[in-house]
């Protein structure tokens, strides 16, 4: 068996319990590597990011990013991803830093339940050609440049006019991603079980604009009608500039992220102790 690990190197505690880890996995036999910047702090082999996805288990130490930078290497081949919370928000790492050993022991001896989470595809259309695709776990969001006062975004759905939005940009969440930029620009939350398309303008210049929830079988078509600068953020992890006339089709996409789940609290729990919602006035239990 071979384990892969990524780790957030701006927190000392993550980089510490990767070491434990490392050690963890030599004692069962178990070979390990990570990525560039990780392995030297760590003290292990290095894996270029084309050899990195291929292994039998990837372990992020570090909040739902860095967990996210595994899934955009790990999406293609499907390998599975074990998240270990050393963040601040924690939607998307399913696992706490003293559950690391047991569930490295589900995942050997194969009693781990592997959680399947949507992704959508991003097409750039250029002159009726794709000329760049990306794939997404939480959104892709095109937004106007720093320098590009606001733009007005057509949105079509199955090649049908939805609206236009004067805004700031426009973003398509998936339901992992709908606790991640998809809130704080104001979308809803969705269960990350589900299958479904999150659209939501950001920072929008009209009070008809409204958040839309629609089918995962459905494709989204964005064009950019007023003249500015446009660029195209896929989970904050890839920037693309967009040319004039260019349009991006967002549908469902093939690749899955696998997330191994060791940790009880369900989604809805999760959400109560995040938001504290089973707080009262001034923090008193209810």
């Amino acid at each position: 068996m071979r384990v892969h690990l990524l780790v957030n190197l701006f927190r000392p505690d993550a980089v510490k319990a990767a070491v434990a880890t490392v050690d963890l996995l030599r004692q069962k036999g178990i070979a390990v590597a990570a990525d560039r910047e990780s392995a030297a702090a760590i003290g292990v082999d290095s894996a270029t990011p084309d050899e990195f996805p291929v292994c039998d288990l990837v372990i992020t130490f570090g909040g739902d990013g860095t967990l996210i930078r595994a899934a955009h290497m790990c999406a293609e081949l499907g390998t599975p991803i074990l998240g270990v919370y050393y963040g601040r928000f924690g939607f998307v790492t399913q696992c706490l830093p003293h559950e690391v050993g047991a569930a490295i022991s589900q995942f050997v001896d194969e009693t781990a339940t592997i959680e399947e989470r949507m992704m959508v595809q991003v097409d750039i259309v250029r002159g009726g050609k794709v000329v760049a695709s990306l794939h997404s776990l939480n959104e892709a969001a095109v937004q106007r440049s720093a320098t590009t006062r606001m733009l007005t975004f057509e949105v079509l759905v199955n090649g049908k006019v939805l609206s236009r939005y004067p805004a700031d940009g426009v973003m398509v969440a998936t339901p992992t991603g709908s606790t991640a930029y998809n809130l704080s620009a104001g979308g809803p939350v969705v269960d990350p079980s589900l299958e479904a398309m999150i659209i939501v303008a950001i920072m929008p210049h009209t009070l008809s604009a409204r958040p839309l929830v629609i089918r995962p079988d459905a494709h989204i078509d964005i064009l950019i009608e007023t003249r500015g600068d446009a660029v195209l953020s896929c989970d904050g992890q890839s920037r693309l500039h967009l040319l004039s006339g260019d349009a991006v089709r967002i549908t469902r996409s093939p690749r899955r992220t696998r997330l191994v789940c060791v940790d009880d609290a369900d989604f809805y729990e999760k959400l109560a102790q995040r938001f504290q919602w089973s707080k009262g006035p001034k923090g008193i239990d209810v």
